[in-house]
């Protein structure tokens, strides 16, 4: 109950504080990419439960000749990647936080195809609510494997606390100014997709993400 008080509160004040920010980057986004200005995607939640999320957009609207969109490297503009260097296309998650979709701190809320990809220790991360910011995302972002991801996840969901979401704040902070990881190494654009555990994840990483926790 409290942390969903601070969500609301810290992210009314940032929504107001913001505004002007949001506005400008609405502007450019709809003078260098065009209409729509906002990337909007399901996604699942507390629960599984889906709900609409919200992005400025990065990516412009090309096809190839099949009609088809072309490759997320090849949509990906100047603009775009440094809307997404700099996080700025993230800020209009914090209606989503202000809705009750998503908090400020948790694992990042991922695409509803995964849902039925995730071992049962996986799908554990749907036991709060997705955040703008999290574990992972001040351990690597999208430059660590996913079954690393996911354990990043999963120890948030087992040792939630309000310190632990103020250290990972704070990180963020420093990843804010000092962009890394913003990629997966090998990947133009995010991360790869994510096809599902083969087999059972060793426990070879459990020390160093107690450590980083």
């Amino acid at each position: 109950m409290l942390k969903r008080g601070i969500d609301i509160v810290v992210s009314v004040t940032a929504l107001i504080t913001l505004s002007p920010l949001m506005a400008l980057v609405a502007l450019l986004v709809r003078l260098f990419m065009g209409s729509p200005v906002l990337f909007v995607q399901e996604r699942p939640g507390l629960g599984g439960e889906i709900f609409r999320l919200y992005k400025f957009r990065s990516m412009l609207d090309a096809y190839g000749p099949d009609g088809r969109p072309l490759a997320d490297h090849e949509r990906i503009s100047g603009f775009g990647n440094l809307l997404r260097t700099l996080s700025l296309d993230e800020l209009p998650q914090l209606l989503n936080v202000l809705k009750g979709d998503m908090s400020l701190v948790g694992p990042r809320p991922l695409l509803v195809d995964y849902l039925d990809r995730y071992t049962p220790e996986q799908a554990r991360r749907h036991e709060v609510r997705p955040g703008i910011t999290g574990l992972a995302q001040v351990n690597g972002r999208n430059d660590l494997p996913w079954e690393q991801k996911f354990r990043l996840d999963v120890h948030y969901v087992d040792h939630q606390s309000m310190a632990l979401d103020a250290r990972i704040l704070m990180k963020t902070v420093v990843k804010l100014i000092r962009p890394e990881g913003i990629d997966q190494q090998g990947q133009a654009v995010g991360s790869e997709v994510f096809m599902g555990t083969a087999t059972e994840a060793s426990n070879q990483n459990e020390a160093q993400i107690k450590k980083v926790a």
